[in-house]
């Protein structure tokens, strides 16, 4: 099995560096693979079974976007055959459309799916998040200065319970387009939801794994469902 990690030493915010770590400790024997930003991209050229970008700044946002430009149909080939992606945080607005500047200027993205972001460089949002994914209870936080919009909620990843979804309007949070799985959840959510990490561990043929200290992650799970039921509004 093979996980590659893209541009880790910039895609790294927020401790979601961590989702990699305990992915490594659920599959120890899995070959992960780091992707510097001067390398090449493994996924496009072969069989890979997780792609990883984490949450970066703005400038690094507009440097992937450059790079991955040249190479952008053998990205939407990777995605329409069903390899398996998360981006967590501001990473998903990579493969949206654009990204809107404070100013009306605009960041044209790889157009992947439909998605555009409006930046507000002035006014950091932070906020909890609940919301259900295939019956299970997803929590994480926000933390960033976009808030992202789709035509429709034809792309929802997690259903709105309590909290901010995509933008203050919408009832949903995230985007799903054929495997690929991006979240502005941070924190890491990897760690924190384990019933998620296990569906995305079946699609990605791992389904029988055992997760790293599963009995203790679970009761953590289990808590921080009752924490979040008063907390988050």
């Amino acid at each position: 099995m093979k996980i590659e990690i893209l541009f880790p030493e910039f895609c790294n915010l927020f401790g979601d560096a961590y989702n990699m770590v305990y992915l490594q400790k659920t599959l120890p024997e899995a070959e992960f693979i780091r992707t510097a930003i001067g390398d090449d991209v493994r996924f496009t050229e072969e069989k890979i079974d997780l792609v990883y970008m984490g949450p970066m700044s703005e400038r690094v946002q507009e440097l992937i976007i450059k790079k991955f430009k040249p190479i952008r149909e053998k990205i939407m080939k990777a995605v329409e055959s069903g390899t398996v992606f998360l981006f967590t945080g501001n990473a998903l607005e990579i493969f949206g459309d654009y990204i809107e500047n404070e100013d009306g200027s605009r960041v044209e993205a790889l157009g992947i799916y439909r998605l555009w972001a409006k930046r507000d460089m002035m006014h950091r949002h932070n906020s909890a998040f609940e919301g259900t994914f295939e019956g299970e209870t997803v929590m994480g936080f926000k933390t960033q200065f976009t808030m992202a919009y789709t035509p429709d909620d034809s792309l929802a990843l997690f259903k709105k319970t309590r909290g901010v979804g995509l933008n203050p309007k919408a009832d949903f949070e995230g985007i799903r387009f054929h495997n690929f799985f991006g979240t502005y959840l941070v924190a890491p959510i990897l760690v924190a939801n384990p019933p998620f990490t296990k569906y995305l561990l079946k699609l990605m043929g791992a389904e029988n794994t055992e997760l790293a200290f599963e009995a203790e992650t679970v009761a953590a799970y289990e808590q921080r469902k009752k924490d979040f039921a008063q907390m988050v509004h």
